[in-house]
C-alpha cells in the first residue's frame, strides 16, 4: 500500500474513532449536544469521512458527511450566536460549566 493511502486510511480510521468517541461521552452525559466540544468532533470527524470515502469513490458516504459537517458548523454558528447575545450570568450551566468565578 502506497504511503499516501495509508494517510487516507489512517484519517479515515481518526474519524471514525473521533465520532464514536463524541457519541459516546455525549450518551454517558460528559458532554452537552450543543456545546462546544461534541459539535466540533463531529465537523473534524466528518470532515476525515469526506477525505477517506470521497478517495475510496464511496460518494454516497462523502455527500452524508459533507451535510453532516455542515449541521456541525451550523450548530456552532448558532450556540456561538446566542451565547454572546446573553450576559454572563446567564450562560452559567449553558454548557454544563459554570464561568470562572473572582474569590476576594
Amino acid at each position: 500500500m502506497a504511503p499516501f493511502t495509508v494517510g487516507i486510511e489512517i484519517i479515515g480510521w481518526a474519524a471514525a474513532a473521533i465520532i464514536l468517541t463524541s457519541y459516546i461521552l455525549l450518551s454517558l452525559g460528559k458532554l452537552e449536544p450543543r456545546g462546544y466540544a461534541y459539535q466540533w468532533m463531529n465537523v473534524v470527524g466528518a470532515g476525515g469521512f469526506v477525505i477517506n470515502s470521497g478517495y475510496n469513490g464511496a460518494l454516497p458516504s462523502a455527500g452524508l458527511n459533507i451535510v453532516w459537517a455542515a449541521m456541525g458548523l451550523f450548530t456552532l454558528w448558532s450556540v456561538w450566536r446566542v451565547r454572546k447575545a446573553r450576559p454572563a450570568a446567564a450562560m452559567v450551566g449553558a454548557d454544563g460549566l459554570e464561568p470562572p468565578t473572582l474569590s476576594v
